[in-house]
Formats: C-alpha cells, sequence, structure tokens
C-alpha cells in the first residue's frame, strides 16, 4: 500500500482530542504555560492531545483527560470536527463536552501541560485563545448539534473559517 502524501513530512497531518469538562456555568481550561517549543503557548485552551498509535478518539479522550487533569471521564459528547490548517500543518481536532467523571483533579505544578483553572464560560472569549476557537465556543454555548469547523491561520491571524461547508469568516 502506498500512502503518498499522508506521510509527507514537509505537509504534516495528525488527529488530537479537544475537551472542555463542564461544571457549574463554567469550563475547565489549561493555561499552556509550561512549554516553550508550542504553537499554543500562552494560548487558553481544553484538555487533549495527540492521538498514539491504534487509539479510537474516545481512547485518545480518555487517556489525555486522565494524564492532565487526572480525572476519568464517565459522561462526555463528541460536539464536532475542527480542521486547524496552520502554515503546512493540518490538525483534525475531535471536540468534546465533558459533565460527569470520578476522581481528584490535579492540584498546582502536576499538570505537565499547563496550569487547570475552572473559568465561568460568559469569560472564556476575554482570555488569549485562538480567534476560531471564539466561533465553536459559541456553538457549544447555543447547544448545536455535532459540526464541522475548519480554521485556517497565518500565524495567530485567523485567515478563513468554514461551517459546515459555509465561509463564516
Amino acid at each position: 500500500m502506498k500512502l503518498g502524501a499522508f506521510m509527507d513530512p514537509e505537509y504534516p497531518i495528525f488527529s488530537t482530542t479537544l475537551c472542555y469538562l463542564e461544571r457549574d456555568d463554567a469550563y475547565l481550561m489549561l493555561h499552556r504555560v509550561k512549554k516553550e517549543d508550542d504553537y499554543n503557548h500562552d494560548k487558553w485552551i481544553g484538555v487533549g492531545g495527540k492521538f498514539e498509535r491504534f487509539e479510537s478518539p474516545e481512547d485518545c479522550l480518555l487517556r489525555e483527560v486522565k494524564e492532565e487533569t487526572g480525572l476519568t471521564l464517565t459522561h462526555w459528547r463528541s460536539r464536532g470536527l475542527l480542521t486547524f490548517i496552520w502554515g503546512n500543518m493540518t490538525e483534525f481536532i475531535h471536540l468534546y463536552t465533558a459533565d460527569e467523571w470520578t476522581g481528584e483533579m490535579m492540584q498546582g505544578d502536576a499538570c505537565r501541560e499547563g496550569v487547570l483553572e475552572w473559568v465561568p464560560k460568559e469569560k472564556v472569549t476575554q482570555l488569549p485563545i485562538w480567534e476560531g476557537d471564539k466561533i465553536f465556543f459559541r456553538l457549544l454555548n447555543e447547544e448545536r448539534p455535532w459540526f464541522s469547523l475548519k480554521l485556517v491561520y497565518d500565524g495567530d491571524t485567523l485567515r478563513q473559517a468554514v461551517l459546515d461547508g459555509k465561509r463564516v469568516v
């Protein structure tokens, strides 16, 4: 089997999960401050990360949430697929929200990715986040059913957003 462009290191393509835990009208956010070589550095995002070999989206979701928060999800929903294009990289992000879990959340410096904090939903867009995140937060808050959102960036500048096949930016 010839995989061609899918394995081309000049144009990397990979899959990740991104989850926003919800509690008391707030999202659990991760302030990415610990890794210097991180395109999310100093931004606020949900928890999640790259798929490991042979993982399904749900396998990755559960593993990443456990690794980054110490929590074990017991109820979650798939909310959409984000196609994040940044330079020559394409990332397919499986977006989830979760509202039930067990365990104790990591505190202080225990999270290797950054600082975990519960942020009221109405304040999320005031934080340093990717511009396209504001679009999907609006969709999440509207309880929009599953959606596909393509976000094309030039550096930190959002150049294009396409929601379910229709350009919105």
